[in-house]
C-alpha cells in the first residue's frame, strides 16, 4: 500500500499543491492527511464535486499549476457538466488531476447503491475522453505512473484520472478531529427521539449514510416495520427533494426529511424550492455535526453557518435550532401543530457506533413497502 505522506509528497514535488473535492471512504486516509497538512486555502472540502471543478479551474487560472479534485465515483455525475463544458480540450483546455475512489468495482462486494456506479466508472471517463489509470498500490510503480501523468498533462493540458481501489492507501487517522464540547446528543439518540415522537401516519425520507442506517436500526430494535421510511441509500443531497415530491402529492401525511449537514449543503438550492412550494406537511430536520461522518469525519461548514436563518430567508414558515434533549422534546411537541415547511436543526456530536448495522432489506423492497403504505 501507499503511504498518504508519500503520495502527497510526490504530488508536491511536481508542483501540485491545491486539493479540493468531497471526501470518500476509499480516500479517507489521504483526505485525512491533506486535512492535517494543508492550509485552508489549499484544501477546500467543496459543497459538491462540480463546485470542486470550478475551484480547481480558478486555481489553475490564477497560478498555472495543476490542481487535484478528489471524489467517490458517485461524484462523477456531478463533474460531467464542467468536464464537458469548462475544462474540455475543445473549450478552455484546463488540466485537472482527478482522484476517484472506485466503489462497486465489478467482482468486489459492495452496497447496492454502488453497483451500477462501479460498472460505469471507467466507461464514463472513456465517454468524456478522460485518460485514466488504476492507481498502483506499490509506491515505486505509482512514482512511475505519476511521472507519465505529469508529462501527459504538461503536453496536452488535458485532465487525467487516477482510479483508486479499496486498500490502496495505508491507514492515517485524522488528527485535526474537532469536537464541539457543548453538544449533548449523539446523532443516533436524536434520531430515536424524533422517530419515537411521530404518529403512525408520518413518513420519513432519510438521507444517505449513517442517518438511514441508524433509522433502520431504530426500527428493527423497536420491532417496528420499515414501510413508513424511504432510506435514500445513495444520491447524496437529494433526499429533501424526494421528500418534497411525496409531500406535494400526499397532503394527508406528515413528511419528514432526515437530512445531514453535508448532504444539505451539497445541493442547498433545493431548500429554495421547498420554501417556494410551501408544503404545509413538510418538516426538514438536519442532524448537524459539522462533518462528513460516513467517510472519515472530514469537516463540513455546517456548524460555521446559520442553516435555520438560511431556511428562514428561503421562506420556510418556522425554523428552530437545538442542541440538547430537553429542547428537542419541547420543539417536537411544538411543531406538531404548526404548518410547514418547517426547518429543525439538531446539533449533534460526531461519530457513530462501530457495530452499527446496515439495512437488511433491498432498496426495491423498501420502495415497494413505502408505496403500498402511501396507497392507504
Amino acid at each position: 500500500m501507499i503511504s498518504p505522506k508519500f503520495f502527497i509528497d510526490k504530488l508536491e514535488e511536481n508542483n501540485i499543491n491545491f486539493f479540493t473535492g468531497v471526501p470518500d471512504s476509499l480516500l479517507k486516509n489521504i483526505c485525512a492527511y491533506i486535512e492535517d497538512n494543508k492550509d485552508e486555502n489549499h484544501n477546500i472540502i467543496a459543497a459538491n464535486e462540480g463546485a470542486a471543478m470550478g475551484l480547481a479551474t480558478g486555481h489553475y487560472l490564477a497560478t498555472g499549476e495543476i490542481p487535484v479534485v478528489y471524489m467517490q465515483n458517485s461524484g462523477e455525475g456531478n463533474i460531467i457538466n464542467p468536464l464537458a463544458s469548462l475544462t474540455d480540450k475543445e473549450v478552455y483546455n484546463i488540466p485537472i488531476l482527478l482522484i476517484i475512489g472506485w466503489r462497486g468495482r465489478p467482482g468486489v462486494h459492495d452496497e447496492p447503491q454502488h453497483i451500477k456506479q462501479g460498472k460505469v466508472t471507467l466507461p464514463l471517463l472513456e465517454t468524456m475522453e478522460i485518460k485514466y489509470t488504476i492507481l498502483s498500490k506499490d509506491e515505486n510503480e505509482f512514482t512511475n505512473q505519476l511521472n507519465d501523468v505529469i508529462e501527459y498533462m504538461a503536453k496536452t493540458k488535458e485532465s487525467f484520472a487516477f482510479v483508486v481501489e479499496k486498500d490502496t492507501f495505508e491507514d492515517y487517522k485524522l488528527q485535526n478531529n474537532q469536537q464541539y464540547e457543548n453538544l449533548e446528543m449523539s446523532r443516533e439518540e436524536a434520531i430515536q427521539i424524533v422517530a419515537n415522537s411521530l404518529d403512525e401516519n408520518t413518513v420519513i425520507v432519510s438521507t444517505t449514510g449513517m442517518i438511514s442506517r441508524e433509522l433502520f436500526e431504530y426500527r428493527a430494535n423497536s420491532n417496528q416495520t420499515h414501510e413508513k421510511d424511504f432510506l435514500t441509500v445513495g444520491s447524496m443531497g437529494h433526499a429533501s427533494q424526494i421528500a418534497l415530491g411525496i409531500a406535494l402529492e400526499k397532503s394527508n401525511h406528515k413528511i419528514y426529511c432526515f437530512d445531514g449537514d453535508g448532504a444539505a449543503i451539497m445541493h442547498m438550492g433545493s431548500m429554495a424550492i421547498i420554501g417556494s412550494k410551501h408544503p404545509e406537511n413538510y418538516i426538514h430536520i438536519i442532524f448537524n455535526n459539522g462533518a462528513h461522518d460516513s467517510v472519515g469525519g472530514q469537516p463540513t461548514v455546517g456548524l460555521q453557518i446559520n442553516i435555520p436563518e438560511i431556511a428562514k430567508a428561503l421562506n420556510y414558515k418556522k425554523v428552530f435550532s437545538i442542541k440538547d434533549r430537553m429542547s428537542l422534546k419541547e420543539v417536537l411537541n411544538k411543531i406538531n401543530g404548526e404548518k410547514g415547511p418547517i426547518m429543525l436543526e439538531i446539533q449533534v456530536k460526531k461519530g457513530n457506533r462501530k457495530d452499527l448495522g446496515r439495512p437488511t432489506t433491498t432498496p426495491i423492497q423498501n420502495k415497494e413497502a413505502l408505496m403500498k403504505f402511501l396507497e392507504k
